[in-house]
């Protein structure tokens, strides 16, 4: 581990352990632009993630966060940016049936058609499961979801008004042999968890960075919620083409079913496109790697940032990444915010630094965060006062 990692243009990741020189780098310079990083808990990978963030934000790239454990509200408000909390007693909504505008180089029929797959894909996840009868019966009544609605492959996608689970619900109570998925998908529209998704959208994503927590989204319901921010996320990144980051923290809940990991993985494969770069962060190794998807990811991400791990953990990732027995034991013993860094061919030992500023707004310390609130407060009181 003792390559030089100094980029001439790009950001400051860290300090290069063995010869204190500047660890700088573009993400968006590498044949793709993704990054996964892998670090047992409290190691510091959400900090180093933070500080990409800031200081990417400050060379012109749109943020946007899935961020399952509300670590990124504090930035968010700190930067000017949006925060969605999205829960089930939440104000902020995304409806699954939405339609993006197609672009240029595709037609209305191929937008439609690719958001029925993925609506297919939404249900097999919301119900448990789908076998292939009630598979067909749910693309078919997708189709006519959005007919009722009068929207067909000939239709202005800028001028429709979207259908809402409860019509899809309908289209499906008419169809023979419907009965168990109808069942099925009654406490999405009648149960305590209709307030959830049988709404029109109401998030605009409009800003240079924006957050969508789950952390308060029934653990059952985690998994659906990620899937539908990141379809949702997906349509808007290929609407404008802007330099963008698509940070997923705790990725180990997408890798939990098939098809949020194989969606996570279609934008790794397919994000470059779109200048879109993917980062990928867990602390469990074990559960990443084993999704069919976990490895194909790492292998799509061009930067890979390895912290401190557990023992428990090593061995996997001594085997995916090649380590040799001393890079296996500098993450054994690593401090907070140090490890490894590859990126393409080279990979050199990291400290991950931050200046006084940066560690004010990224600190994930509780009392560090309930200091600067407690001053956001004084401060408010006092303009409140002045006025």
């Amino acid at each position: 581990v003792s390559f030089d990692l100094t980029s001439d243009k790009g950001i400051l990741y860290g300090i290069n352990r063995h010869n204190s020189s500047l660890v700088i780098f573009d993400r968006f310079s590498l044949e793709n632009y993704n990054s996964v990083t892998f670090a047992k808990a409290g190691s510091g990978k959400s900090y180093a993630t933070k500080l990409e963030i800031l200081r990417s934000l400050m060379f012109d790239t749109d943020v946007i966060v899935i961020d399952p454990e509300r670590e990124y509200e504090f930035l968010a408000e700190a930067t000017g940016g949006r925060y969605f909390n999205i829960s089930l007693s939440s104000d902020h909504h995304i409806n699954p049936f939405d339609l993006p505008i197609p672009r240029e180089d595709e037609t209305a029929e191929d937008v439609l058609r690719s958001n029925t797959i993925n609506l297919v894909g939404l249900f097999r996840l919301m119900l448990g499961g789908l076998t292939p009868e009630e598979d067909s019966m749910v693309d078919r009544a997708i189709s006519e979801t959005y007919a009722i609605k009068d929207i067909t492959p000939e239709s202005d996608f800028s001028k429709i008004e979207p259908p809402l689970l409860s019509d899809f619900e309908m289209v499906l109570g008419g169809m023979d042999g419907s009965d168990s998925v109808v069942q099925r998908l009654a406490k999405y529209t009648k149960g305590s968890w209709a307030t959830f998704l049988n709404r029109p959208s109401n998030v605009d994503i409009n800003k240079k960075f924006i957050v969508f927590s789950v952390r308060d989204m029934e653990d059952e319901l985690k998994p659906v919620a990620m899937y539908i921010i990141m379809h949702y996320i997906w349509n808007a990144i290929r609407k404008n083409l802007k330099k963008r980051l698509l940070v997923v923290d705790e990725a180990w809940w997408m890798m939990k079913s098939e098809d949020t990991a194989s969606f996570l993985y279609s934008i790794a494969k397919r994000g470059r496109k779109y200048y879109l770069g993917l980062s990928t962060i867990t602390q469990d190794a074990a559960d990443f790697m084993n999704s069919p998807y976990g490895v194909p990811i790492i292998t799509n991400s061009s930067i890979q940032l390895l912290l401190k791990q557990s023992p428990t953990t090593i061995d996997i990732l001594q085997k995916s990444f090649n380590l040799t027995d001393e890079e296996k034991y500098l993450l054994l013993e690593s401090g907070v915010g140090e490890g490894i860094f590859f990126a393409g061919l080279k990979h050199v030992a990291i400290k991950i630094i931050a200046s006084y500023t940066e560690d004010q707004i990224i600190t994930s310390d509780p009392s560090q965060i309930l200091s600067n609130r407690k001053a956001k407060e004084e401060q408010e009181k006092a303009e409140m006062g002045n006025n």
